[in-house]
């Protein structure tokens, strides 16, 4: 059975191995990713691997866990300064422009575990339906402080906007890494703007 490490050292260990699966299942996937590449990656031996995961699966669930923290913490971070049109704008401007310096290489770390394991491994995809449902309630906060706000109708549902620029968020960050095309994101969130700003009392 795996355990959860007790000393500084294992929480280390444990650690590095994760973070060296997150890194290689980041650039060749997870399928193609072997625990051995993952131990030499770590600088880590067999029985510390099997000390901390029963398995490739649990490793997997690390790595999700790793990738979800890390998205959803910079995401909270990006959209409490969101309290009006241009400071979404400058959010939507800031996804294209990652999209543009990775040359459209830098796919969502979620979105990207998803497409992959959502169908083979229930355990994963519950996980990642749940880092896309914190995710969703991060947006529909930030929804919600513009409807307080007055720029939105008090009758709005912000969950439905949530979810909405999630998926067109997804959407067009698949597309343009599919066709190395920042603008293709570009185009999809500048519709998403057009129709929230369309909601606008007195629009």
């Amino acid at each position: 059975m795996s355990q959860e490490p007790k000393t500084v050292r294992g929480r280390r260990t444990r650690e590095r191995i994760v973070a060296s699966a997150v890194t290689l299942m980041a650039d060749h996937g997870v399928e193609a990713t072997s625990l051995d590449q993952v131990l030499v990656a770590a600088g880590a031996s067999k029985s510390q691997l099997y000390h901390y995961f029963q398995d490739k699966q649990e490793l997997v669930r690390a790595v999700i866990a790793w990738q979800a923290e890390t998205v959803l913490r910079v995401s909270a971070q990006e959209l409490a300064a969101v309290d009006s049109w241009p400071a979404l704008q400058a959010w939507f401007d800031a996804l294209v422009q990652a999209q543009r310096h990775s040359q459209c290489r830098l796919g969502c770390p979620i979105g990207s575990l998803a497409a992959e394991l959502a169908d083979i491994s229930e355990p994963a995809r519950q996980d990642l339906a749940g880092a896309f449902d914190a995710w969703t309630r991060q947006l529909g906060a930030m929804f919600d402080r513009l409807r307080a706000g007055g720029l939105l109708p008090g009758d709005v549902d912000v969950m439905t906007l949530a979810t909405a620029t999630l998926a067109t968020i997804q959407g067009g960050i698949l597309l343009a890494k599919t066709t190395r095309d920042p603008e293709r994101l570009r185009a999809a969130l500048t519709a998403t703007t057009g129709y929230l700003q369309a909601l606008a009392p007195g629009a």
